[in-house]
């Protein structure tokens, strides 16, 4: 069973296409530890049915993230409520770690 994971923050870049908007996700472990996953982590993560991932809007209310292809068959995560481009990720705040590290709980340790 996939871990259903929130996504907190995210790494943007400077870059317009749908696919390249966003090089990695951020959120917190149950321990409240930091974990960060490059964009093609979580499309696999995703794929493989390894993690389910969601944001959380306002009022408390979940959007699903799903894997999305562009017109050139890039893959890249966005929500369910989302167009072409990711708009719901790129709303959620800059991630603040310097450091991104890969938690255990996300690699399947």
């Amino acid at each position: 069973m996939a871990r259903y994971l929130r996504i907190r923050s995210v790494v943007k870049t400077q870059q317009t296409s749908a696919f390249e908007r966003i090089s990695a996700i951020c959120g917190l472990t149950p321990d409240e530890g930091h974990w960060t996953l490059t964009q093609e982590q979580a499309v696999s993560q995703i794929e493989d049915g390894t993690c389910a991932f969601y944001i959380e809007r306002v009022g408390g209310r979940r959007s699903d993230v799903i894997v999305a292809p562009d017109l050139q068959a890039h893959k890249y995560p966005k929500t369910v409520a989302d167009g072409e481009q990711p708009d719901q990720l790129l709303h959620l705040p800059d991630c603040r770690h310097v450091t991104h590290t890969h938690s255990a709980l996300l690699q399947g340790n």
